[in-house]
């Protein structure tokens, strides 16, 4: 036997045919059971309740045609719409009740009224009852009809937004690989100038290495810190082929954190900074420290250098030239808004300390 889970449900509800057909059962469902109550409470007989049946399956039948009259005049001027409602529901109502009394008088076997008032009698309680219930069903039904363009427009923003925020991140991701590659390119170029072949032909191995790994990632796609480490390794082998011993690197991943689902190539622009101000313009090089641990339910990313670091003010976001800081802030407000940190302080004795704190997802 199968079983459909709340979530069909759910979803079957959605569909709009099987939302006006639902309601269009249940509400006249609804009407037999309350006038049946109604009858029960004041004695009537039990098969009443046929009469009922009969009266709601008219009304049924009534406004389904109604529904697709409604359907013809929707894309029509307002004025139109108001009239078409009016009007529709007149009809509607002066063919129901009509049906109604007839089949209240051949269930008696009383025609008295008929005999008393003429023709009238069959459209007796048109006003007072029938077309403002018919009018009621308008309502709800172009309420209903509202409601679902709401929902399909919020659903069209949603969708718009999360293209754009989706491109925003693409853009945002594949300016990396243009910037890393100029730099390393220049650096090639420059090692060729000095005749120096053979360390020009490994950076080129490596640097086609590292752009096979890193165009193979989804920019949309997180990855583990583990994974993040081994490009970044792939990285630090193209500059340790520039500054030989000068570059010195140190790498500290806890086990929780090495688990833990990072942006792809969010590192790359911090450990680039910092050869470029750390370890370029020192003759004697520098250490670059990479440490990672998992921190108060958070993941807490830190790059540190023993560089001249910055002139940091206490509540100061420093500025820096180029591209791969400033796209690295607009990853993670975009990734993360509120719910990240990226903090700029002095690393002691000296150097520059970029801490990012973001929350702590794994696969």
């Amino acid at each position: 036997m199968r079983y459909f889970s709340l979530e069909t449900y759910s979803a079957l509800f959605q569909q709009k045919n099987f939302q006006f057909w639902g309601l269009q059962f249940l509400g006249w469902a609804g009407w037999v059971s309350l006038f049946f109550i109604r009858d029960v409470y004041w004695g009537q007989p039990f098969e009443r309740i046929f009469l009922l049946v009969v009266d709601a399956a008219a009304g049924f039948l009534l406004t389904t045609g109604l529904r697709y009259f409604y359907r013809s005049i929707w894309d029509k001027p307002v004025y139109v719409r108001i009239i078409g409602i009016l009007a529709g529901s007149y009809l509607v109502a002066a063919i129901w009740q009509p049906t109604k009394n007839v089949a209240q008088f051949v269930y008696y076997g009383d025609f008295r009224a008929v005999e008393e008032y003429g023709y009238l009698a069959y459209f007796n309680g048109l006003f007072g009852y029938s077309y403002f219930l018919i009018l009621g069903w308008s309502g709800l039904y172009f309420g209903m009809k509202f409601y679902r363009l709401l929902q399909d427009e919020q659903q069209r923003s949603i969708i718009a937004e999360s293209m754009a925020h989706e491109a925003q991140l693409r853009m945002l991701r594949y300016q990396l690989n243009p910037h890393f590659l100029f730099n390393t390119l220049n650096a090639i170029s420059t090692l060729i100038l000095e005749q120096n072949t053979k360390v020009a032909n490994e950076m080129v191995s490596k640097l086609s290495n590292f752009l096979r790994y890193s165009l193979d990632k989804d920019p949309m796609q997180k990855v583990d810190l583990d994974h993040e480490i081994s490009t970044m390794k792939l990285y630090l082998e193209i500059e340790q082929v520039r500054f030989e011993d000068r570059l010195k690197v140190e790498i500290n991943v806890s086990d929780e954190a090495s688990k833990a689902l990072v942006p792809s190539l969010i590192l790359q622009p911090l450990v680039e900074n910092s050869i470029k101000y750390a370890i370029a313009a020192r003759i004697d090089g520098g250490t670059i420290t990479i440490n990672a641990k998992k921190y108060a339910g958070d993941l807490l990313l830190e790059v540190l250098d023993d560089g001249p670091g910055l002139d940091i003010k206490p509540g100061e976001v420093p500025t820096f030239n180029g591209v791969g800081i400033e796209n690295t802030r607009e990853r993670l407000a975009e990734l993360y808004g509120d719910k990240h940190r990226c903090k700029f302080t002095p690393a002691l004795p000296h150097g520059l300390k970029i801490e990012i704190r973001i929350p702590y997802e794994r696969l």
